[in-house]
């Protein structure tokens, strides 16, 4: 009996079974934890592309003009599609995610299985998102400075296979709700733009005019402005972006005149550079007119339409200009430029009062003004219409009908001199830049790193500098809000998620 005893206790046949037994409810615990998790797992993956697809949709259509909320909402009630599975709604847990569009005029709004509010800003990446964020309640005033949209799914049930109750002891539910959100923005950048940016000239509204009013009205686009690059940084003046080709006389002087500058700069933050450069702004410059003693000859040659009021030119650099603007003098200033007597922008905006008049029938002696350049008064063309239509009357490259050839009564024809090849592939007179509203940012100088640009803008050079520092032109467009859509080429805009 004893050894039959001894050989019971010894015998360690069966024994898994019993570790199994004991070790089942656990196996199986972990088992449910893992279907559940991989399931809560691709029910939370949906609804986070769910909610980054409804943003970046949103946040393509916030370019900062009237209707951007409506468009926006459009956008996600129409453009997304989005399924999501294991919840506790739908068919079998499969349902889709929609929104829709409940007007546009409320920055924070929801709709289907969304929510979103429009933000002007947003925080640094550990603060949370709040009020002080959110654009203007007035639709006209934030639609113009909406630049994200935040994005919330509305939390979705969920049930879980592991039975909760079985680690509580009690009645606990084995349902939860499941949410993402996510946060998009719109990003307008431009490259192949001239490594300069221009205080806005326009910021205060001199004269009543804001800029996009300016850029939409040939009234205030014929104004001259003249700018200034004197190291301070006011309404008019011009100073430099950090370039890729760097910053050093040589390389500024180069990327003024080269015929496709390198630099790509965003809208929402732009790095700027000092400097006081006059040389290498004027020579730079200059060679857009074919009168720059480095450029002549080179690649980064001049206009077209040089035009500019030239009485002597050796091909040396020895220049000499008009004074009798009945024999010609180029694109005539404005009456307040000339006499230095000009009250907008610090005395140094005209009222585009130039002389169309005289300066036609000096350049073009004979020539009858033609129909599309008779206005007057307020209809008085700009002169960079005067220089587009000389370039091509009928607007159709083919015909070849320039009139850039036409010898003034002093005897100057537009074309370039010293057999210089001119560029056609741009608009060489075209100067390109930033606009930054400067005294509205404050207390930057110099070398300041994120700066936000207003706009984007494009100004007609209407005579070459001749003092070393100033520039006269006239406002051509400017991107975004306002503009006329003559920079959509240099345009990269592209919606992105930020959070």
């Amino acid at each position: 009996m004893l050894g039959t005893i001894r050989r019971f206790w010894r015998d360690q046949r069966g024994v898994a079974l019993i570790l199994v037994s004991v070790m089942l409810p656990a196996i199986i615990g972990f088992s449910l934890l893992s279907i559940d998790m991989s399931r809560v797992n691709n029910m939370h993956n949906d609804l986070q592309k769910a909610a980054d697809a409804f943003a970046l949709a949103g946040a393509a259509e916030l370019d900062g003009s009237n209707g951007a909320w409506a468009r926006a909402e459009r956008a996600m009630a129409t453009l997304v599609h989005n399924e999501s599975y294991f919840s506790t709604v739908g068919t079998n847990g499969r349902f889709i995610l929609s929104a829709g569009q409940p007007g546009g005029a409320l920055r924070c709004n929801s709709a289907g299985n969304i929510s979103w509010c429009f933000l002007k800003t947003i925080p640094a990446d550990t603060a949370a998102i709040t009020t002080a964020n959110y654009a203007n309640t007035d639709p006209a005033v934030g639609q113009l400075e909406t630049r994200f949209v935040q994005v919330t799914v509305v939390p979705t049930g969920f049930a879980a296979i592991f039975p909760a109750s079985f680690l509580t002891g009690n009645t606990a539910s084995n349902s939860f709700n499941v949410g993402a959100s996510a946060v998009a923005g719109f990003r307008t950048s431009v490259c192949d733009y001239t490594p300069v940016f221009i205080c806005n000239p326009y910021e205060g509204s001199p004269g009543g005019v804001s800029l996009e009013q300016a850029a939409t009205t040939r009234e205030y686009r014929r104004r001259q402005i003249t700018l200034r690059n004197d190291g301070s940084y006011q309404p008019g003046n011009f100073a430099f972006l950090a370039s890729p080709d760097g910053n050093g006389a040589q390389a500024l002087e180069l990327a003024l005149a080269r015929v496709k500058p390198s630099g790509c700069y965003a809208q929402d933050g732009v790095n700027t550079e000092p400097g006081q450069n006059a040389g290498p702004v004027q020579d730079g410059l200059n060679a857009r007119f074919g009168i720059s003693k480095n450029y002549v000859g080179t690649a980064n040659g001049p206009a077209a339409n040089v035009r500019m009021g030239l009485k002597s030119f050796n091909c040396n650099n020895s220049t000499t200009f008009e004074t009798d603007p009945t024999k010609g003098i180029g694109l005539e200033e404005d009456s307040c430029i000339s006499a230095g007597n000009c009250t907008m922008m610090g005395g140094r905006m005209g009222a585009g009062d130039w002389n169309f008049a005289r300066y036609w029938a000096a350049n073009h002696p004979g020539r009858a003004v033609p129909s599309a350049l008779s206005g007057t008064g307020v209809n008085l063309p700009t002169r960079y219409e005067v220089y587009r239509y000389e370039l091509d009357p009928d607007g159709n490259p083919a015909t070849n009908d320039s009139i850039v050839g036409d010898a003034s009564v002093g005897g100057e024809t537009g074309t370039p001199s010293c057999g210089q090849t001119p560029v056609t592939t741009v608009d060489r007179r075209i100067l390109y830049g930033a606009i930054i509203d400067c005294n509205a940012i404050g207390g930057f100088n110099g070398r300041a790193d994120n700066v936000p640009v207003h706009a984007f803008g494009s100004f007609f050079i209407t005579e070459p500098i001749k003092d070393g520092k100033n520039i006269n032109v006239e406002l051509v467009d400017i991107t975004g809000k306002g503009g006329r859509g003559t920079l959509d080429n240099f345009l990269r805009d592209e919606a992105q998620l930020y959070r």
